[in-house]
């Protein structure tokens, strides 16, 4: 089925503390023209959400410019992607996005109260040809080829409440929405102490993150999935992936990655043409390539 450009019908705000910096920021969205993109606008400028604008993986996936940076953006672009928004402008006054409740949820329930508008115009698609697969320490993350989206994740913590869990799914707007959009975030107690004496994850409680200590889950109301671990690191990827561009037809298969490897792997697929192909093209553009972005001119 051809899938046709969205955006939103009204705009839309919401304010919120910052994970890292603790500090409240506000997030308008804002409704854009077919062929925008995801682009944040910050006092001024602004910048497109795609891998080759991504400056900083190490605590989120942080966008930037070489001036403005933009921290945090990952579960934001998740319900984006998820939601099937094409064109979005996302006008933020700080440098960071606020976290909410740790997962997509607010952000879902923006975007739906704002109402989706079809744009009666193909969305940009590539199609998966070949597998592309990056490594690192025991991690990796690929693409495989594949008749639809689908994502398959699998995580490992030497903790009681987590150790091994793996989920696949075909990606759907439904799928997204109740398997995936409202795992939340996680972090152990003994680094975010660490974290927050050094001045990082300031913003972050019991209200935005699942926080276990050495043996247990100290969040009163315990988890809202069962395996909610693993469905937040799709959550992730679902945003990381998103910043390809474009939509992405193939098997995304990742064993304990994160925002650096998913990262690695657009720059890999990129640079290697020969393992995609479009699939979907928007007849009144033409497309060429330019140095390793697949750009609308």
């Amino acid at each position: 089925m051809l899938m046709l450009q969205k955006t939103i019908k009204k705009t839309t705000s919401v304010k919120g503390v910052s994970l890292h910096s603790g500090k409240i920021a506000t997030i308008e969205l804002i409704p854009a023209s077919v062929g925008t993109g995801i682009v944040f606008l910050c006092n001024g400028k602004q910048i497109k959400a795609t891998w080759d604008n991504v400056v900083d993986t190490s605590m989120a996936t942080t966008l930037g410019d070489g001036v403005l940076k933009i921290a945090t953006v990952e579960h934001l672009l998740s319900a984006v992607a998820g939601l099937e928004i094409s064109n979005l402008f996302v006008s933020v006054d700080g440098p960071e996005i606020p976290i909410m409740d740790g997962s997509a949820a607010s952000f879902i329930y923006m975007i739906q109260e704002a109402g989706i508008r079809s744009q009666g115009v193909p969305r940009k698609t590539i199609r998966i040809k070949s597998k592309i697969e990056v490594k690192e320490d025991g991690r990796w993350a690929a693409f495989v080829p594949c008749s639809h989206k689908r994502i398959t994740y699998a995580i490992s913590f030497g903790h009681p409440k987590i150790g091994f869990q793996k989920l696949s799914l075909r990606v759907s707007r439904q799928k997204y929405i109740k398997e995936i959009s409202r795992a939340r975030t996680f972090g152990f107690l003994r680094d975010m102490e660490y974290l927050k004496a050094n001045n990082l994850a300031l913003g972050g409680s019991l209200d935005n993150a699942i926080v276990l200590d050495d043996y247990r889950i100290m969040n009163e109301d315990g988890l809202r999935y069962p395996d909610e671990f693993v469905r937040h690191k799709m959550l992730d990827a679902v945003g990381d992936v998103s910043l390809a561009g474009v939509d992405v037809i193939g098997h995304y298969v990742a064993y304990k990655s994160g925002h650096t490897l998913n990262n690695r792997l657009l720059k890999k697929l990129f640079s290697t043409e020969k393992s995609w192909e479009w699939a979907s093209v928007p007849e009144h553009e033409k497309i060429k390539v330019i140095g390793n972005a697949a750009e609308a001119i």
